[in-house]
């Protein structure tokens, strides 16, 4: 939409108040709303002002006068609201400067986008995640200097099978035994039907919904494919419609990979493809699973670099609790077609050209969609411009190689720590183009490191007291 239409859907549909949507660095969506009257053309691009210190990973108490400005293609009337609202994502720029923010992480995206036909490889890439989640009907957690702990419930949950309901019917999954059982032992059936209607009304195109292997409500709701930055767009708000339908039935639903000690965590399997014109470059019909030599040279700079983008694409310490072997979260770095125990899989479903994708099998639903989509598409782009050789494909299950076998494969870091410290070593690849900047990476790292991996770290953790109080 132009800023015209935009202003014409308003008085179509009465709307009452405009939301600006962005998300903070560590990937959450922010907002405020106005009055409907008070949004202009000009707004659109004068851009409308907040305060960046007050927002995770962005500005100081002595710099924080900031810009939103919204973008009009994103403009959809709000699914989660009762009140008539217009909802618009927006990039952040410097006041002064009027120059993008080097911290929006959409800028991040639309500038790798941008680096991506500046070296004539390709002119589009096109991401189709496969973001996992739970639902649960409680959630309680607490931290303190004497105390520590959680504690998620879920009528699913095979934990309350003794529990009395009055009556207690039974239906509730096995560990590891929730992928695709029926009604009633699928409880969220309708949830995620109202869920995906939600998305549809905001334009967001669903292809399949369906319960996940985790005990306790872990579910899957698959989306369209889409350009780099459009698909984080819709990402953000299917995170953001999934929570507010769940708090509508008295539920609450979270990404976070590993709730879950001894089932399956969450993870986001990315699916990714580039494009010149209309040809897929990663076809190739006489290639190993019909890839191309453009395929594959972008396979090896993900796996040369895949331990750095751990730390963007599996960026909190929960995630480490996932990546670990036995539980479908691939550790292993390598490659293979149908194998989903490979870090990187090649889909099979489907020969045609169009339908030629790869799919990066590590990233989790916690990261900055933006972020981490740029640092792939870089990553790749770096190995197809140095020629970087995946080597042979795995084509066996990585998790029943003989010790000497799995010796020689690497593996992705097994901490949040480990990744950083990975990304410190390896991030040149992410500065061409100046599609990410020295001071995003630093600050970027700081912060993981100040207010995740040491707030963790400090902590005594409620299992160090079953294994050490009475020593």
């Amino acid at each position: 939409m132009t800023p015209q239409e935009v202003l014409s859907l308003i008085r179509e549909k009465n709307i009452q108040f405009v939301d600006f949507k962005f998300t903070d660095l560590p990937g959450m969506l922010q907002h405020f709303s106005i009055p409907v009257s008070e949004l202009t053309e000009e707004l659109f691009e004068e851009g409308i002002g907040f305060d960046g210190s007050s927002i995770r990973g962005f500005q100081e108490i002595h710099e924080s006068d900031m810009l939103l400005v919204p973008d009009p293609a994103t403009a959809i009337v709000d699914p989660a609201c009762r009140v008539p609202t217009l909802s618009l994502i927006c990039n952040v720029k410097d006041p002064i400067t009027r120059e993008n923010y080097s911290r929006d992480a959409r800028w991040v995206a639309q500038k790798a986008l941008n680096y991506l036909r500046d070296t004539g490889i390709g002119d589009q890439v096109y991401f189709g995640p496969e973001a996992e989640f739970f639902i649960f009907d409680d959630i309680r957690y607490k931290t303190t200097t004497n105390m520590g702990f959680y504690q998620v419930d879920s009528i699913e949950g095979n934990w309350n099978s003794d529990r009395p309901e009055n009556p207690n019917l039974g239906y509730k999954p096995r560990p590891k035994e929730g992928y695709f059982p029926v009604p009633p032992s699928d409880t969220l059936q309708d949830i995620r039907s109202e869920i995906c209607l939600k998305l549809m009304e905001a334009g967001i195109e669903v292809e399949v919904h369906h319960h996940e292997v985790a005990q306790g409500g872990q579910n899957e709701i698959d989306i369209r494919y889409d350009s780099i930055v459009r698909i984080a767009d819709k990402l953000m708000l299917y995170k953001y419609i999934i929570k507010n339908v769940a708090r509508a039935h008295g539920k609450v639903a979270t990404f976070m990979p590993k709730p879950l000690f001894g089932d399956n965590g969450s993870g986001m399997h990315v699916h990714q493809s580039l494009w010149k014109g209309n040809k897929n470059l990663f076809y190739d019909p006489n290639g190993y699973a019909n890839l191309s030599e453009t395929a594959l040279y972008y396979i090896g700079g993900l796996m040369r670099h895949l331990p750095a983008l751990c730390a963007l694409i599996a960026p909190t310490t929960n995630s480490y609790k996932r990546l670990v072997p036995g539980y479908e979260a691939p550790v292993n770095i390598a490659y293979s077609q149908r194998n989903r125990s490979a870090c990187i899989r090649i889909p099979v479903y489907h020969k045609s050209e169009k339908a030629v994708r790869i799919e990066l099998r590590t990233p989790d639903p916690s990261c900055n969609p933006y972020v981490a989509f740029a640092a792939m598409l870089m990553a790749g782009l770096d190995g197809i411009e140095n020629r970087i050789d995946p080597g042979e494909p795995v084509d066996k299950n990585l998790y029943d190689l003989e010790p000497e076998e799995l010796a020689a494969i690497p593996q992705v870091p097994d901490s949040l720590d480990k990744a950083l410290a990975a990304l410190e070593a390896d991030h040149e690849f992410l500065l061409k183009g100046d599609v990410f900047t020295q001071d995003f990476i630093e600050h970027y790292i700081e912060y993981k490191r100040t207010n995740e991996v040491d707030a963790v770290r400090l902590r005594p953790h409620p299992h160090e007291f079953y294994l050490y109080h009475d020593i």
